[in-house]
C-alpha cells in the first residue's frame, strides 16, 4: 500500500464534491475540477477526502506509485484553493534587476536587451523597490514552479562571482577562483 496514498486530505473550509472520477473544489482562492485515474475513486469522510483504490487485489507497483501521484496532486489542487502556494526569487549582480510594466515582467539582467516575461493568469507577482526580491504566489504549484523556473532560466546562478537568479532559500556552492602564481 501506498504510504502518501492513504493519508487523508484535510478538507477545512473547502467545499468538496465527488462525482465518478471528477473531484469538484472549492475554496477561497480557486475553484476546479480534479480527474481521478480509473483505477481510484475518491471517499469524503468525517470532512476528510480519501483516495482509494476500487480493487485492492490488483495492486501492483504501477498502481501503487500511480495512487500516491494522484493524491498528491488532488492535495495540492485542495491546498491551493485555501491558501496560494508562495515562492520568492532573489536577483543578485549590478543592475540586474526586474521590473513590472502591465502583466508583464521586464528584466535587465546583463545582457543587451531587456527580457519581457508575460505573467500566466493564476500568478501574481510582487517587487520589492529595489527589484531584486521577486515574490510569486499562486494557487496552482505546477504553474508556480514552472513559472520560478522559466525566470531563473535567463540567468542560473554562477558559483564564482554568486550572481544571478535563484530561489531565496537556496545555498550556491562558491568555488574559488583562480589562484596567484607564487612566483
Amino acid at each position: 500500500m501506498s504510504k502518501i496514498g492513504r493519508k487523508p486530505i484535510e478538507l477545512k473550509d473547502i467545499q468538496v464534491d465527488v462525482k465518478g472520477q471528477d473531484v469538484h473544489f472549492k475554496g477561497k482562492k480557486s475553484s476546479g475540477v480534479f480527474t481521478l485515474p480509473d483505477e481510484f475513486k475518491g471517499v469524503i469522510q468525517d470532512h476528510k477526502l480519501t483516495v482509494v483504490p476500487k480493487d485492492k487485489n490488483e495492486m501492483t507497483h504501477k498502481i501503487n506509485a500511480l495512487w500516491g501521484m494522484s493524491r498528491a496532486l488532488l492535495a495540492n489542487k485542495i491546498v491551493g484553493s485555501e491558501q496560494p502556494f508562495e515562492k520568492q526569487l532573489q536577483i543578485n549582480g549590478l543592475g540586474f534587476k526586474a521590473a513590472m510594466s502591465g502583466k508583464k515582467l521586464d528584466f535587465t539582467l546583463g545582457y543587451t536587451h531587456k527580457i519581457s516575461l508575460d505573467i500566466p493568469q493564476d500568478v501574481t507577482v510582487e517587487i520589492d523597490k529595489t527589484g531584486q526580491l521577486l515574490t510569486i504566489k499562486s494557487p496552482n504549484k505546477e504553474l508556480l514552479g514552472a513559472f520560478c523556473d522559466n525566470i531563473r532560466s535567463f540567468r542560473p546562478p554562477e558559483p564564482y562571482k554568486g550572481t544571478g537568479i535563484k530561489l531565496a532559500k537556496e545555498t550556491i556552492r562558491r568555488k574559488a577562483g583562480k589562484a596567484k602564481s607564487a612566483g
